[in-house]
């Protein structure tokens, strides 16, 4: 196969190159803290639009209707900026545009950077150095983590990764699959402005509300998806009860006020044989939650660990049956 040929056979088959090239890419590089990160354009977007848009005195419809429009305005722009230089790159060169669009997909997943940041909690509590891991914790979780002991740094940072091999690591995928780069930055639009803006307070509750119904219906698919392939890892690896992560992901998948988070904390809470969630402390307030999971033993640090492989064996088998869904769709 000569050159010529070898750049239209990944020219015709560019979004499953470029899958391949961002996980190859977030395993080699992680978080690119080096390159300007498309998601820190659309928190800054955000927050710019929130700002001017969100005002306290606006009755409950026009907050709604205020923050329709924030949402709109942001996934226009993540969707038209990308969908624009893509095109240009492939009008100026195959090689650009390949090399453009993998970088752009490498940014939107989150792999490495999540085993990365939760490892951190693992190490300082291996040293038995609560401060450092509460510190390390509070930087991938929204809830209070001054108060929590060794167990619960250990559930907190376990319950991140279940539930961020949803949203960092198949959800992206699974619209980068569909619809290329310019699919997964509308996801990560979507995952940002519901971290952003969409919170049961006083000043989001309605300006918030599309933002937050968005990321429910976005994760809908991606989550269940993500779900079975927990399950079929735990199948795969050794020392993981598939069996047990069926039974308390059918029975506890929806004890959360969010329709999709506990669907894989259901999985590795039973793959693990441990309880996640329950009462959480934000912001000083006390919010009840349901517990997932069977409390057959102490959550301990290793778990956090344990969950990273899992999480890990998902994205392998997430980023395969994407490439083969791409191909073959391609012939």
């Amino acid at each position: 196969m000569t050159t010529s040929e070898l750049l239209a056979f990944f020219l015709s088959h560019h979004v499953a190159f470029s899958i391949f090239a961002s996980f190859i890419l977030d395993c080699v590089f992680g978080d690119p803290h080096v390159l300007p990160h498309p998601v820190r354009f659309m928190g800054k977007l955000i927050s710019f639009l929130e700002k001017r848009l969100n005002k306290a005195s606006d009755s409950a419809n026009t907050q709604r209707f205020k923050g329709f429009l924030l949402v709109f305005l942001v996934i226009f722009a993540s969707f038209a900026v990308p969908f624009a230089l893509l095109f240009a790159c492939r009008r100026i060169h195959p090689v650009l545009f390949l090399t453009i669009e993998s970088v752009l997909c490498y940014q939107c997943l989150a792999a490495r950077s999540l085993c990365h940041e939760s490892m951190k909690v693992y190490r300082a509590l291996k040293t038995h150095d609560l401060p450092r891991a509460r510190s390390a914790v509070s930087m991938i979780v929204g809830r209070d983590t001054d108060i929590l002991d060794e167990t619960g740094v250990a559930k907190a940072a376990v319950e991140t990764v279940a539930e961020n091999t949803s949203d960092g690591v198949v959800a992206p995928l699974f619209f980068m699959a569909i619809f290329g780069a310019t699919g997964a930055l509308v996801y990560k639009a979507i995952n940002t402005l519901d971290s952003m803006i969409a919170y049961k307070t006083e000043r989001f509750r309605n300006f918030g509300f599309c933002a937050a119904r968005l990321d429910d219906i976005a994760n809908f698919i991606p989550a269940r998806l993500s779900a079975l392939l927990l399950i079929f890892s735990s199948l795969i690896l050794p020392g993981y009860s598939a069996k047990n992560a069926a039974k308390i992901f059918v029975r506890d998948r929806y004890k959360h006020a969010s329709p999709n988070s506990a669907q894989t904390e259901s999985v590795c809470a039973g793959a693990l044989g441990v309880q996640l969630a329950g009462n959480t402390v934000y912001g000083g307030v006390v919010e009840e939650k349901e517990f997932i999971g069977e409390k057959t033993r102490e959550i301990e640090a290793k778990d956090i660990v344990h969950a990273n492989v899992l999480m890990y064996v998902t994205t392998i088998l997430a980023v395969a049956i994407c490439i083969i869904a791409r191909l073959v769709t391609e012939q």
